[in-house]
């Protein structure tokens, strides 16, 4: 059996159980208003869902709104490269080459390695840790297209994340835009599933949990606001057209306390501002987000543990 935390409260409240209310009620109260405050403040649509992986309680806002992947898709996409090396039904070792018709305005990793090429798994890699947009791409090509992604989400049981089209048209997502994009609800389960589920051998779920460590583009997003000593590694994303067009701040990952369960999260803010206005806010934001993992992950809420989804 799973559960969501709203789902249960819905019928707890239902069947009367007043039981489990009082003590669930006011931790489950602070953080959604918390959340709400948030999203007020950054004058901005807030989507946010925290999933705890030993008992499958999650909690969040706008947690069944898409909201667009961004650069936050490479997280999976590494992980469809590992999956598949694993099964012998791909070398991630083989060398491939790319040309400058290839090239994109954000290439770290590709435009100095544009003369010697790099192997699958570097350039998985670099997707992961720097976001470079060639290396995505030329690795998605690879593997299928944007069909074999979304064909990878399924499998795994994300009936919601999809990719459509390539870096940078994928980006364009405005709201409404069904293509290109995922719900919180269904990002934070597969990073529970990717990090700690059966999706990866443990060698491969090991690399990828790396990788997620050394990304430093979110150390001022989520992880900016948890404690210190505990573990994290996560996926961001940044996306915005023109000035003063919606621009999109994401972070998903995990987040591991000295003790408990690790938590998992999916956060997306969608804010109409101009790119220099937003950067500042919409990181501060992410970070209050961080903030309240800390509670969630520490309430004792009195309820009953139920199985795992993965």
């Amino acid at each position: 059996m799973t559960i969501d935390r709203r789902r249960f409260l819905g019928g707890t409240l239902a069947l009367g159980a007043a039981a489990c209310v009082p003590r669930d009620q006011p931790r489950d109260a602070r953080i959604a208003g918390e959340l709400r405050r948030i999203e007020a403040e950054a004058d901005a649509t807030l989507g946010v869902e925290l999933f705890d992986t030993g008992s499958g309680v999650s909690v969040g806002l706008n947690a069944d709104r898409r909201f667009g992947h961004a650069s936050s898709f490479k997280l999976s996409l590494a992980a469809l490269l590992l999956q598949r090396h694993a099964a012998g039904q791909i070398d991630a070792d083989r060398r491939v080459t790319w040309s400058e018709a290839d090239m994109l305005s954000y290439a770290p990793f590709t435009r100095e390695r544009i003369e010697t090429g790099a192997t699958l798994r570097e350039l998985a890699r670099a997707a992961q840790t720097t976001s470079d947009n060639p290396a995505a791409n030329i690795l998605l090509r690879e593997l299928g297209g944007p069909a074999a992604l979304t064909a990878f989400w399924r499998s795994i049981g994300d009936e919601v994340s999809r990719i459509d089209r390539l870096e940078p048209e994928m980006n364009d997502v405005p709201t409404g835009e069904f293509r290109d994009t995922t719900t919180p609800a269904a990002m934070a389960r597969t990073v529970a599933k990717l990090v700690y589920g059966d999706v990866l051998p443990e060698a491969e779920r090991a690399m990828l949990k790396d990788w997620m460590i050394a990304t430093d583009t979110g150390l001022r997003r989520v992880r900016a606001g948890l404690p210190e000593g505990w573990l994290a590694g996560d996926k961001t994303g940044t996306s915005g057209l023109i000035a003063g067009s919606e621009y999109n701040y994401i972070d998903i990952g995990f987040a591991e306390p000295p003790a408990g369960a690790p938590i998992t999260f999916a956060c997306y803010l969608r804010a109409r501002q101009t790119e220099d206005e937003m950067l500042p806010r919409g990181e501060a934001a992410l970070a209050r987000v961080g903030a309240l993992i800390k509670e969630f992950a520490e309430a004792d809420d009195g309820l009953p543990l139920v199985g795992k989804i993965y």
